[in-house]
């Protein structure tokens, strides 16, 4: 059977529809049950599966894809996304933080790995999407690293900054879909608790702020996190598509 024959007998998902990436955990995690709450239908991908809480709820559905591994990712959302009629929200959460340290010791390989899962794979995800279903919303979860060349920072900022761009070209391609460029601020995942116990912050100045901010409002969890960022959807249509938006300049 053709991809049109197995598109026309799938059944139809009743709107709204959301994918998000990375939700295994963390932040990503946080934005599938509250997406849930709210009577979406989630999508949503990840290397490892998500809590049995989270994979065990009817309107959630998953599937694994390793972003690191470019070669699968278009074809494991076309799968995924076959009953999708029209999706209206997408997340680029997943990401990884890579190598905390100084350029000139930073080894091609791993950068091209961080860019990899922090950039190349977005576009995948993206050409994916619109090949199937056509989003109303993209939101791609960024860093104030990506403004901010910090000294460590590396290929997160890199691949960050990247990140912005992609966002801006995809917006002036795809003028019927609004994207945004998101610096969430700071969240407490396993990423800040690897720089809290892992990264030379004696070394690094700047992630002293970060490891100042655990455990205080400045740093909140994924679940608080997640129910800012859902609040502003709305608001950051009215910025204009393609922007790098801070959440807390709003």
């Amino acid at each position: 059977m053709d991809e049109a024959a197995n598109r026309n007998t799938a059944p139809t998902i009743a709107l709204p529809a959301a994918l998000v990436t990375g939700v295994s955990s963390g932040l990503g995690q946080a934005l599938a049950q509250q997406l849930l709450d709210q009577a979406y239908q989630v999508f949503g991908i990840s290397r490892r599966p998500p809590p049995v809480e989270l994979h065990a709820k009817e309107n959630f559905h998953w599937t694994k894809c390793d972003l690191a591994n470019l070669d699968q990712v278009r074809s494991t959302l076309q799968l995924l996304l076959v009953p999708v009629h029209c999706l209206k929200l997408v997340i680029l959460n997943a990401g990884v933080l890579g190598l905390i340290q100084r350029m000139p010791d930073a080894d091609l390989g791993e950068l091209k790995t961080t860019m990899d899962i922090n950039l190349w794979s977005n576009k995948l995800v993206l050409d994916a999407v619109f090949a199937s279903c056509p989003p109303e919303q993209v939101v791609a979860i960024s860093s104030g690293a990506a403004v901010n060349g910090h000294h460590g920072w590396s290929g997160y900022s890199l691949s960050k900054a990247a990140l912005n761009m992609l966002m801006q070209l995809y917006a002036a391609d795809e003028p019927r879909t609004h994207f945004i460029a998101l610096a969430p601020g700071l969240i407490h995942t396993a990423m800040q608790d690897f720089i809290a116990t892992e990264a030379d912050a004696e070394q690094f100045p700047a992630l002293q702020r970060l490891i100042q901010a655990r455990g205080t409002a400045d740093m909140p969890g994924p679940a608080e996190a997640a129910e800012r960022i859902l609040a502003i959807l709305p608001t950051l249509t009215k910025h204009k598509s393609g922007s790098f938006v801070d959440i807390r300049s709003i």
